[in-house]
């Protein structure tokens, strides 16, 4: 992996940042495009908002859609994964005795929305138990469709989980879901650029994921996916122009209508999607990907060791990519070894706790080099003594 890639980025070069999968981060000349497409806008807010845009966006979705393979009538753009997964929780006719399953790797904020959306009609959020450590994909499918009964309206899954960095094999859960007339919604918020996305084979009814993390997109860059078959189903979670959209300014469907202009905003994430798509282009994404992966598998079996725990997952399974958690000893403090860490050593890594256990969760991006890792473990090894 090359040093070089760090003065591609706009990092602080005075902190170890082992953190990609929170916020992301968006190379130099990905963010001087976003800076244009912003003042570009003030220059003829007019002209920009109210008759170039829709244009401007169609073409941004254009290359999104070939990146993820899908067609461009299919996505919607959206400020992020949490608000697809709002939209569609929003839009489903939901009453008592209705199940949605989930597994118990989901990220916070998404739970809430469906423990809320549950609260108000009725409805049951069953979280299907995956156990760590994982062992293959196909183990994953049976012991997740386990929960799967007679009154499950929806499986709501994350590609790959926040707090465990487990990809789920969703390429074999929507198909059986599809056959068992069960509707599924994933979440991507980790997944595109991280791995590849193939959304038409994939076989799910919805999707929704984030550019701004993996992909390498400005903030606010994120997207919803919807076969054709379950647009109609879709409602907007703001009712603006598109609901009443004229002849003149009708995309053709409804579901975009419904997503697209929602009142004044910054579209400017949206339309430097392309730029991302073409740096990854530009520096063999692919190559760096597995790169990524070679070294943090490196860093697992060497963390594993350093505590005397083994590892979370098989480290030659694709059960993670470019983001993992490496185990911690029971008795850590989180709150106290996070801020000494940060404070004294200049590491950006999150910790989290799952199920009552302790991990850090390290991401491996470009930027990253054997260095950062070496210098995480001597500093596990001095604040933790060992």
């Amino acid at each position: 992996m090359q040093n070089s890639f760090r003065d591609l980025f706009l990092l602080n070069p005075e902190i170890i940042f082992l953190n990609h999968g929170s916020f992301g981060a968006c190379p130099k000349p990905v963010f001087e495009i976003y800076q244009e497409w912003q003042r570009r806008l003030e220059r003829q807010p007019v002209k920009f908002l109210g008759r170039e845009i829709g244009g401007l966006e169609c073409e941004a979705r254009e290359a999104l859609a070939n990146y993820i393979h899908t067609a461009a009538e299919n996505l919607a753009f959206v400020p992020n994964a949490t608000h697809g997964v709002n939209i569609i929780a929003r839009s489903l006719r939901l009453g008592p005795g209705d199940e949605i399953l989930t597994s118990d790797h989901e990220y916070g904020a998404c739970d809430y929305i469906w423990e809320y959306i549950c609260q108000k009609t009725g409805a049951s959020y069953l979280r299907q138990h995956i156990p760590l450590p994982a062992g293959s994909a196909e183990e994953i499918a049976e012991q997740f469709w386990q929960g799967v009964t007679a009154r499950t309206r929806l499986i709501y899954l994350s590609h790959i989980t926040s707090p465990t960095a487990l990809r789920l094999p969703v390429e074999a859960i929507c198909p059986r879901a599809r056959q068992a007339g069960i509707l599924t919604l994933v979440d991507g918020a980790h997944a595109p650029g991280q791995i590849p996305l193939d959304l038409e084979a994939l076989g799910t009814d919805w999707y929704t994921g984030n550019c701004h993390k993996w992909m390498l997109a400005p903030k606010g860059a994120g997207f919803l996916y919807a076969r054709p078959e379950v647009q109609p189903l879709v409602e907007p979670l703001v009712v603006s122009w598109g609901y009443h959209a004229t002849p003149e300014t009708t995309s053709g469907s409804t579901f975009l209508d419904y997503l697209g202009w929602t009142g004044t905003r910054d579209p400017a994430a949206y339309l430097s999607v392309p730029a991302a798509i073409q740096f990854m282009a530009e520096h063999d994404w692919e190559r760096v990907r597995r790169d990524c992966n070679s070294l943090l598998r490196q860093a697992l079996a060497e963390l594993s060791e350093l505590v005397g725990i083994p590892p979370l997952y098989p480290l030659d399974s694709d059960l993670y990519a470019q983001m993992a958690i490496a185990p911690l000893p029971p008795e850590t403090d989180l709150a106290w070894l996070k801020t000494r860490l940060c404070d004294d050593y200049r590491i950006e890594v999150p910790l989290t706790e799952w199920n009552g256990r302790k991990f850090l969760r390290i991401s491996i991006q470009a930027y990253n080099s054997p260095n950062d890792i070496a210098a995480l473990q001597a500093a596990l090894r001095i604040l933790l003594r060992i």
